[in-house]
């Protein structure tokens, strides 16, 4: 039987489901939102320069919302901004009024104290090893290797398609490349081999099945890893300088280690009972798979070389945090891979998304840092402490938690949802007495992969899966909160008493 791909490619799709540049009203929203809260005064008990400071940093969330703009240009207008008024609305009267104090000049410092940010640079580093994946091959590979030996049933498919979700994960942090573009393109050949068709009655065949299963996967992977998934390692900055907790790859794997590997040996049989595909077994897909195979020939040097490479990195994010940074460990890695010849210099440049997801968090880190600077974070703590008075430090924590994880529903972006509330939680921790803040701040970032679950919008995969016609708008959001429920309400039940012994 001919293969026919039955989705649109993910690049077209994620045209289709992200927002236009261009419209006007994209463009002018943000700008409207930081003129209409600069109107107003500064709410009692705050400066007005941090008020100023708190309308833009609102604008660029908004921004990074619409996007009128590349989130990475977002980020940079804001921090310019910022600078240029940087008299009026990131220094005090007192900071000011200190003799030789210069605002312009520590104004630009502050602008591009996020480019010296080692976890920036270790986010850039991690997307050069997801171009090592793409450009050996060796992701695809994985993953038509797993189809081939599990694709006979559709249950252990499913658990083909998890499995390579989570090998690739460790060095992958953007999802939307992990699975958007690696286990996707793959996948999407499948349901064909069935007869199951996109937009189609015919879709539940398989098709729906795989595609569930896949988004699922991802967004467990992407919270068990702190490389899995890039704002990680932007929340990772953000709780060491808002709360001063230091969190590390291996303390990060092991808190979520026995919720994720519980979560990722559930997800394809929960998905199997509650959105039962049609099609229980084949031989169509392994043959295919096996054909694609063969079109790749034999595993070849550089694939072996970047397999080495992946492996001795993550060996020293695990066992070397005190030996070597990790973030050294990821240039001495990229530098090898350099010149063996893994990628070249002109793949590497010609990068965008590792390059604007450099300028994106950069910037991002020096807003985020900015309002804890002007006092805006330990002014809203303060207010929001003062109503939750009287709980218990545990109750306040699951409270607090639960309210980070659900009000992602308002949220189309991971990382507008981690620069707005990650500090605003961490401040609001820390003026509960008696609670664990190293614990809480981890409980915080551990929900970063499992909330992308919620919604077509909620992470990058999302809207490929969405927009691949085989989850219907209803589906998807009941499916969406459904798992959602069960991937919190496991990582609290569980998560909790094993984050306490482990301690």
């Amino acid at each position: 039987m001919s293969v026919v791909a039955p989705g649109p490619a993910p690049s077209k799709v994620l045209a289709e489901k992200t927002p236009h540049h261009g419209f006007p009203w994209r463009a002018l929203l943000p700008v409207a939102v930081t003129v209409v809260l600069a109107l107003f005064p500064a709410p009692e008990g705050l400066p007005q320069h941090a008020w100023y400071f708190f309308a833009i940093f609102a604008g660029v969330i908004v921004g990074l919302m619409v996007e009128p703009l590349p989130g990475g240009a977002i980020g940079l207008i804001g921090v310019t901004l910022v600078t240029v008024l940087a008299s009026y609305v990131l220094f005090s009267p007192a900071e000011l009024a200190k003799p030789g104090f210069k605002p312009a000049a520590e104004g630009l410092k502050w602008a591009l104290s996020g480019f010296s940010n080692g976890t920036v640079w270790l986010i850039f580093g991690a997307f050069m090893f997801a171009l090592g994946y793409e450009k050996t091959g060796l992701g695809r590979r994985i993953a038509l290797l797993l189809v081939k030996a599990m694709g006979r049933r559709t249950l252990t498919l499913g658990y083909a398609v998890t499995i390579a979700d989570t090998l690739l994960a460790p060095f992958t942090p953007s999802n939307t490349a992990r699975s958007g573009g690696t286990i996707y393109p793959v996948i999407r050949n499948l349901p064909a081999l069935y007869d199951s068709k996109p937009n189609d009655p015919s879709s539940r065949r398989i098709g729906s099945y795989l595609m569930w299963v896949a988004i699922a996967a991802t967004c467990v992977t992407s919270s068990m890893f702190l490389t899995g998934l890039a704002p990680n390692l932007l929340a990772l900055e953000l709780v060491k300088k808002t709360a001063n907790v230091d969190i590390t790859w291996a303390q990060w794997f092991m808190a979520f280690a026995p919720v994720g590997i519980l979560l990722l040996v559930l997800i394809p049989l929960i998905a199997y009972w509650l959105y039962p595909p049609e099609v229980k077994q084949g031989e169509e897909v392994p043959k295919w798979a096996g054909e694609e195979l063969k079109k790749m020939g034999p595993i070849s040097g550089r694939e072996l070389t970047l397999l080495a490479l992946v492996i001795v990195a993550l060996s020293l994010w695990i066992f070397g945090g005190k030996v070597i940074d990790a973030t050294t460990v990821a240039l001495v890695v990229i530098s090898l891979m350099l010149v063996t010849g893994v990628f070249t210099w002109e793949d590497m440049t010609a990068n965008k998304a590792a390059w604007n997801t450099l300028a994106w968090f950069a910037t991002l880190v020096a807003l985020a840092g900015g309002l804890s600077k002007v006092g805006f974070v330990k002014w809203f703590a303060d207010g929001v402490a003062s109503s939750m008075a009287g709980y218990p430090p545990f109750t306040a924590m699951v409270v607090l938690v639960l309210v980070f994880f659900f009000t992602h529903y308002l949220f189309a972006s991971i990382t507008a949802h981690v620069t707005a509330l990650l500090p605003v939680m961490l401040a609001v921790g820390t003026t509960i007495p008696g609670l664990d803040m190293a614990q809480f701040s981890l409980l915080l970032c551990l929900t970063l992969g499992i909330m992308g679950m919620l919604t077509p919008y909620a992470t990058g995969p999302s809207p490929v899966y969405y927009g691949s016609g085989y989850l219907p708008a209803k589906d998807y959001w009941i499916l969406g909160a459904v798992f959602g429920v069960i991937f919190i309400g496991a990582f609290l039940v569980l998560g909790l008493p094993w984050m306490a012994m482990i301690k």
